[in-house]
């Protein structure tokens, strides 16, 4: 099994020559369809991808791209690819327009997990250990889309307690391999278009600018980060790189226990996906900021969605503590996540309903979130204990979260009226509005939620909020969306809110963010923050740092007919706004792109930007493409490329010049094209591609699309 995916780079090259594109410098274009002043030059095969569903069927399901410098070749780059039927993030070289690596974790189609990326392990006393713990679910069970790891050797005092990891383990067979279980997948169905989205992956990613780090979003609500430096591409097979962090940034769906995820399929058909068994979904969107050494990321579409900012200076520096080099918990070395009433960290066990009895925990896939159900794999009655913040219990965090935000109502109306009483309080790290609002906010009110919160929650109805397994507190801050004029969408007084004024929402989920360096301040849009659907917001996040309080929103942009799904930064202060034009209600295509270089404005919450009404003020409206998933803006030729997969008449990647804020050229792609990268070198664009005629010899298989200037 070892020889496939060098196999697969091999088939590559064939079907590039088959092609007749992209492998003469010369002709660049002979034998290729021509679109305005771009074509698609070339298509790249995908491992392991073919019609008849053996291993894996055609990629048809895949996620964001991000294409940074090769970390081993200097001057040259690579395209990382997220592909939720191989499990596996693609790795392309841009150069040569070929497959050279599949990413991945036990579980993985290419490769068969043969290749799997190892979780690290440190050694000590000439024995090799592993470091970072196990994820455990919303139901108390182990999930496989984390570290398997075996904690039996790592041992700590926590205050007085003496504290022994766990070691991965399920009923259903599977071990303890110190390696990284994988990606879930496209659950339900092997295509977006009827798959669950919010509980699949790979999901967003995004690397260090040097390509040195990969962060990769996964449908188990946690962002695992793999040191590219240790990846060997010139191996057979390549060396994979290490997993150096597994981060919650909620609390994992159960993919793992008896019934598996099917009860949560089951809930999004009419639902929302409120089932208890969903959890927080998929960590999703992301962006890092190199200056300050932070990562966003979003999670929980559609339901109380929320944005988790991560330190990750010691992960990417390597500096400080193996606890700080790899965002283990805060009670390490045990498992991250949520732990019953009644826990002891000294044995490991819960007891059940105060009953004498007690058993070990976390669970091995036996948990059904239904206190006092559920058997070993043996027959051997484990009754599930109450994981239910309300009740009590305790969390275990990772250690390196600088704060969250929920998007959940809270504050004026929603809770209760205008005026102080009801606004939010920035200048406290856990803001539970009068206590009208935990923070953490679930979705389902019985389960446990995000990763922050503290001791202040339990005014608010949530006694676990803020206490470890260990018994001693902490606490993560966390606050809550933007108050928000719920007929115009504008900023209202956070602190005094007036008439009309709610705490916004975002039914449509959360979308890309970014950070501005001229302000100082980071950037999330809002597909649909009020109950407007055509009112959407670009909010304005000051981390607050140095104050201990957390990032809150500080300000908003509004984006108008939008249904803003991103904000990418262009050059010097230009910033455009991907406007997705769905979900119920199609808008006219149209993109915003703003200037901002006046700078943010503290008092009125605004920046000097106007893209609601004439005339524009330091914004330009694009109305010749829209229904866009990603954005990505080119250095390299200075422009801004779109994945418009929702036009009215088909999907098509979008050109803009950024340095005159003009379009220029729409180019037919493909289904469901929503994703887009391109290399600064040589300025091809890079568009992943379903089964259809866009992908030429690899029509039946689906492919990466290449598209050139001529």
């Amino acid at each position: 099994m070892r020889s496939r995916i060098i196999l697969t780079v091999v088939l590559a090259v064939f079907f590039v020559i088959l092609s007749g594109c992209g492998t003469s410098s010369s002709c660049p274009v002979c034998g290729t369809d021509k679109y305005g002043a771009y074509a698609n030059i070339d298509v790249i095969a995908v491992p392991e991808h073919n019609p008849t569903g053996e291993p894996g069927g055609p990629f048809n399901s895949f996620d964001i791209s991000t294409i940074v410098p090769n970390p081993a070749v200097s001057g040259h780059y690579l395209d990382y690819i997220s592909d939720r039927i191989g499990l596996d993030m693609a790795v392309i070289d841009t150069e040569q327009d070929i497959a050279v690596n599949a990413i991945q974790g036990q579980n993985a189609v290419a490769g068969a997990g043969d290749n799997a990326s190892a979780c690290f392990q440190t050694t000590v006393a000439g024995a090799t250990v592993d470091v970072i713990p196990p994820d455990i679910d919303v139901f108390g069970n182990f999930t496989r889309f984390a570290c398997r790891s075996d904690m039996s050797s790592s041992t700590a005092t926590i205050g007085t307690t003496a504290v022994t990891g766990p070691t991965f383990h399920l009923v259903t067979g599977f071990g303890a391999s110190g390696l990284f279980g994988g990606f879930p997948g496209a659950q339900c169905c092997a295509a977006r278009a009827n798959g669950v989205n919010p509980m699949s992956g790979p999901d967003g990613n995004t690397a260090t600018p040097d390509g040195h780090f990969l962060f990769v979003g996964n449908g188990s609500s946690n962002v695992v980060v793999f040191d590219l430096t240790t990846m060997n591409l010139v191996t057979n097979p390549p060396t994979p790189p290490t997993l150096v962090a597994s981060i919650p940034t909620g609390v994992s769906a159960d993919y793992d226990g008896p019934l598996g995820i099917a009860p949560c399929v089951s809930s999004w058909n009419g639902e929302a996906g409120s089932a208890a068994d969903c959890g927080d979904d998929r960590s999703d969107e992301q962006f890092y900021d190199p200056t300050h050494q932070v990562l966003s990321v979003i999670n929980g579409d559609p339901g109380l969605p929320f944005v988790t900012f991560i330190d990750m200076s010691h992960i990417v520096n390597k500096t400080g503590t193996l606890q700080q080099q790899h965002c283990a918990p805060i009670d390490w070395p045990l498992a991250y996540g949520p732990y019953p009433a009644g826990y002891s960290a000294a044995t490991g066990m819960y007891p059940y309903n105060g009953s004498a009895a007690i058993y070990p925990y976390p669970l091995q896939g036996t948990g059904t979130g239904i206190p006092g159900t559920g058997t070993s794999g043996g027959g051997t009655p484990l009754p599930a204990p109450v994981l239910d913040p309300s009740v009590g219990g305790s969390f275990n965090p990772p250690s390196c979260i600088i704060g969250q935000i929920y998007y959940d109502g809270a504050g004026g109306l929603d809770s209760g009226g205008t005026g102080p009483a009801f606004g939010l309080n920035p200048n406290t790290p856990v803001d539970t509005v009068g206590n009208t609002f935990a923070c953490p906010d679930p979705s389902n009110p019985h389960v446990f939620s995000g990763v922050s919160g503290g001791p202040a929650d339990a005014a608010a109805g949530y006694p676990a909020f803020g206490t470890l397994p260990t018994g001693g507190p902490y606490t993560i801050p966390c606050h809550h969306g933007p108050i928000l004029n719920y007929s115009t969408g504008a900023f209202c007084n956070q602190a005094n809110p007036g008439a009309n004024c709610a705490g916004a929402i975002s039914p449509a989920g959360l979308g890309l963010m970014t950070y501005d360096p001229g302000s100082d301040k980071w950037l999330l849009t809002n597909a649909n923050s009020v109950a407007t659907t055509n009112i959407g917001n670009v909010d304005v996040i000051d981390l607050q740092t140095g104050t201990g309080n957390g990032p809150v929103v500080v300000g908003t942009i509004l984006a108008p007919n939008c249904m803003a799904t991103g904000i990418t930064p262009g050059p010097g202060e230009w910033f455009i706004i991907g406007c997705a034009d769905h979900d119920g209600e199609a808008f006219p295509p149209n993109e915003y792109i703003v200037n901002l270089a006046g700078g943010f404005n503290a008092s009125s919450g605004s920046y000097n930007v106007n893209c609601s009404s004439t005339p524009l003020v330091n914004c330009v409206e694009i109305t010749n493409v829209g229904g866009v998933d990603e954005v990505w803006y080119n250095p390299g030729d200075n422009r801004y490329y779109l994945a418009a997969r929702d036009m009215p008449n088909g999907a098509v990647l979008g050109v803009i010049d950024a340095g005159t804020n003009q379009w220029l050229v729409n180019v037919a792609t493909g289904s469901n094209a929503h994703s887009v990268a391109a290399d600064p070198s040589n300025n091809h664009v890079f568009v992943p591609l379903q089964a259809g005629n866009g992908c030429k010899t690899q029509s039946a298989n689906g492919c990466v699309g290449v598209y050139a200037q001529q």
